[in-house]
């Protein structure tokens, strides 16, 4: 129908009928927000476990395939997930059920070293920005609880922000083993350098020493980064902060690059 005779139809309808169409229209198009509104602000916060659980995990026992997975290893359990979000982030997750920083399991005798594993895993983000890159302008990440939409385990794996790589080469001297307070990126973190991610040098253990209980390790963030160029001869940079009153924000994963625009300086 063309405007002049949709003009026309209208000028002929009683305009009762016609202001119960516009207020019906009006009605719909608050309800479709609404709905949008309510689709954007719910998510599966089971989503990342279902994926380890229900598709990466049994295609890899089934057919020796991963499935939507990078990576199933069961023997040392975890996978190696490509986020849907930026060219090169990947994420480790534990094949077992683990919710988060604040869970006892990763302080167990028995805990898997999940940052060494992710510290490894950093290949899959050279392959995607098809460049090797020095040590220090990769890092691996985890949010406190209260930063984080998933409550299953995840540590991210992508580039450092460049700005943030050199605030931190001040660092790269530093005597193992000390935290030193310094503000990076606008934030106060403490920072640490090590000469292992294993062991009592495991980053969640060493936060833990000074948050002992869940509460406390749930406010938590943690990066770890190379102290230099070459991580096996210079070390790492353990960064860590909490949500408190005193600027803490819970996350530390603004300090990586998920656009990984170092990778374009190469």
């Amino acid at each position: 129908m063309t405007t002049a005779a949709t003009a026309r139809t209208q000028r002929h309808l009683p305009r009762r009928f016609l202001h119960h169409i516009s207020r019906l229209s009006a009605t719909l198009a608050v309800a479709l927000a609404a709905t949008a509104c309510a689709q954007l602000a719910t998510v599966d916060s089971n989503a990342l476990w279902k994926i380890v659980d229900i598709r990466c995990v049994p295609s890899q026992q089934a057919t020796g395939t991963p499935g939507q997975c990078t990576v199933v290893d069961l023997d040392r359990r975890y996978v190696i997930l490509k986020d849907i979000f930026g060219r090169s982030q990947y994420l480790l997750m534990p094949t077992d059920r683990i919710s988060g920083i604040e869970s006892p399991l990763i302080l167990a005798s028995d805990a898997k070293d999940y940052w060494s594993d992710a510290w490894d895993s950093r290949r899959y983000v050279e392959q995607a920005v098809k460049r090797e890159l020095p040590d220090d302008q990769l890092g691996i990440e985890i949010n406190s609880e209260y930063r984080r939409s998933q409550n299953q385990l995840h540590i991210h794996i992508d580039c450092m922000q460049r700005n943030v790589s050199v605030a931190l080469a001040n660092h790269a001297h530093d005597a193992p083993g000390a935290w030193r307070w310094d503000t990076i990126d606008g934030k106060r973190y403490r920072i640490m350098r090590v000469t292992s991610l294993t062991g009592p040098d495991n980053p969640f253990r060493i936060v833990a020493r000074d948050n002992p209980e869940p509460a406390t390790m749930a406010l938590q963030t943690i990066l770890v980064t190379g102290a230099g160029p070459s991580a096996g001869t210079d070390g790492w940079l353990i960064v860590n902060s909490d949500l408190d009153a005193d600027g803490g924000t819970g996350t530390a994963e603004g300090l990586l690059d998920h656009a990984c625009r170092v990778a374009d300086d190469h």
